[in-house]
């Protein structure tokens, strides 16, 4: 679980008073860095309107909802409902904050959150690095592209015809 600045210093209850009436989103696109971040790729799987109080125990007090889209879930946002973000949680299964019943989503099929764990300082794992992440490191670059590798590139504004 991350928390968003604002909750950073927060107790277990009143972080739970705060999910009371929350929107709880599911991704299956990369999380980002910090909840203070916005999510780039949208992979909205499924939303969810906490109860108040939002759990009880390990028990989200929510209704099932259908799934927006096909995926596997990886995080899920929190957000006040005013929009600000209260916390991302990781999602799946294994040690996660939230389990769902089902390991995947379908399309409008039923989504049910069967545990939801308030777990400050228990950080949400990381995406395993890609090969391609690693050789842009290696090379120093944000973009792989065949323009940063040829020199013949280099001149192309003396060989342009005009």
């Amino acid at each position: 679980m991350e928390l968003a600045e604002a909750y950073a210093n927060k107790s277990v209850d009143e972080i739970k008073e705060a999910l009371a009436g929350a929107t709880l989103r599911v991704y299956s696109c990369p999380q980002p860095e910090t909840p203070n971040h916005p999510i780039i790729r949208n992979g909205l799987l499924a939303e969810f309107v906490l109860g108040s109080p939002a759990v009880d125990g390990d028990n989200a007090l929510v209704e099932p909802v259908p799934a927006k889209n096909v995926g596997t879930p990886l995080f899920s946002r929190a957000t006040t409902p005013d929009g600000a973000t209260i916390a991302d949680f990781s999602t799946g299964p294994g040690d996660s904050d939230i389990k769902l019943a089902e390991v995947s989503c379908s399309k409008d099929a039923p989504v049910k959150i069967t545990k939801l764990q308030i777990r400050p300082g228990v950080p949400n794992g990381k995406q395993p690095v890609s090969p391609s992440d690693k050789m842009r490191e290696r090379i120093g670059t944000h973009q792989i592209s065949h323009e940063q590798t040829y020199a013949w590139n280099d001149d192309f504004a003396a060989r342009k015809t005009k």
